[in-house]
């Protein structure tokens, strides 16, 4: 059985690559056997690989693909240090194989392996351009994930997605697909690779009409493991869209940073009213004022704000964890904000003596201790010295 086996991988690997499987994992190892053997099982006489994208999973997931892959050279493992995200996954893993035509799915066995030949058979043909499996086409059914909550979210943000994008699909935000390499390649650089939704992405950012043919999915319950989708899931897909027509105007993760740090000025005043409204006056003969603990305790609550939602929203791809990466990272991040303080009350007085009018002067001054502390922190904090 075992020989069997053997001659029968070995047959495949020497017959020219015709597609490519891309499965994005998070902490997955035990889904991993299984799916090969699924896959085994739906492709008979295609040859394929299946790139397996890992996010450093702590369960090693990437250890068990590696390990199928000494004796199966059809599996192969991206393991991602200091990246994450399931769009830039399959991004990445597209354009790491040689196959003509490649196909994104998940690995958790929701997506069921047994449509691959028809969506095969339909890029094969020439008819279409994306094959892709809808959970909302006719004859789909979704009685087996047993999620009532979140198939209603999905069917939102679908509705969303079609307003949107003018994309008029069953399922714009369906994570299983399948293409031509050769057109994911001449578009990668154009697409956002934020967020989940990477086949809506294609979709918005392919200047030609794709001819898209849809398979109804009967979608599962997760077999085990961690999702890559966290509660930030419909920021992501709101920051998508923003990345794909402004973001290039505005940077992305920019405008997320002045975002928070906006609504951190906000914080900031909320709690030094607070603090006035309760203390204020009672320690005057102090050789503190009121005021100024007032605004070094609003400081530091808006600071620890801003700190914690950019590390959930900002930088969710890099995001710290665990408490001593946490405390250390905050650390930075104060020490960054508070040069970065400097730099705007500098640039601002400078202005000022130039003879600029004292408001158009704070707000520049605003605006390059942003870019400051946006420079400095993703690169101190969330970057490669963190």
């Amino acid at each position: 059985m075992a020989e069997a086996a053997a001659d029968q991988i070995s047959a495949a690997a020497a017959r020219p690559l015709e597609l490519a499987i891309v499965l994005p994992t998070l902490n997955e190892r035990g889904n991993i056997a299984p799916m090969v053997a699924r896959l085994e099982a739906a492709l008979q006489g295609i040859a394929w690989e299946a790139i397996f994208v890992d996010d450093n999973s702590r369960d090693g997931t990437a250890d068990a693909g590696r390990d199928i892959g000494r004796t199966d050279p059809r599996i192969r493992v991206i393991q991602r240090i200091g990246r994450r995200g399931l769009a830039s996954a399959a991004i990445e893993g597209m354009c790491a194989t040689s196959a003509p035509i490649v196909a994104v799915m998940d690995a958790d066995h929701q997506h069921d392996p047994a449509l691959l030949p028809g969506m095969l058979d339909a890029i094969r043909s020439g008819q279409y351009d994306l094959a892709y499996a809808s959970r909302f086409a006719e004859g789909a059914s979704m009685e087996q994930w047993n999620r009532p909550d979140r198939e209603k979210a999905s069917s939102m943000a679908n509705a969303l997605a079609r307003k949107v994008t003018g994309v008029d699909l069953s399922d714009p935000m369906s994570g299983y697909f399948m293409l031509r390499a050769e057109t994911l390649r001449a578009n990668a650089g154009k697409l956002s690779g934020i967020g989940f939704k990477i086949l809506l992405d294609i979709l918005a950012t392919v200047e030609t009409p794709m001819r898209v043919k849809e398979f109804p999915l009967n979608f599962a319950a997760r077999a085990e493991g961690e999702s890559k989708l966290d509660r930030t899931v419909v920021f992501e897909f709101l920051v998508g869209l923003y990345d794909k027509w402004l973001g290039r105007i505005i940077p992305t993760r920019f405008a997320l940073f002045g975002t928070i740090g906006a609504l951190g000025v906000v914080v900031h005043m909320a709690v030094l009213s607070a603090w006035l409204a309760a203390f204020g006056g009672t320690l005057r003969d102090q050789l503190i004022t009121d005021f100024e603990i007032g605004q070094t305790l609003a400081a530091m609550v808006a600071m620890t704000f801003n700190f914690f939602l950019n590390n959930w929203l900002t930088y969710a791809d890099k995001r710290l964890t665990g408490t001593g990466r946490l405390l250390q990272g905050w650390a930075k991040f104060a020490l960054t904000c508070s040069v970065g303080l400097l730099a705007n009350v500098g640039a601002a007085a400078l202005l000022v003596r130039f003879g600029f009018h004292e408001y158009p002067a704070a707000l520049i001054g605003i605006a390059i201790g942003s870019v400051w502390n946006f420079a400095l922190s993703s690169r101190f904090v969330w970057g490669r010295f963190s």
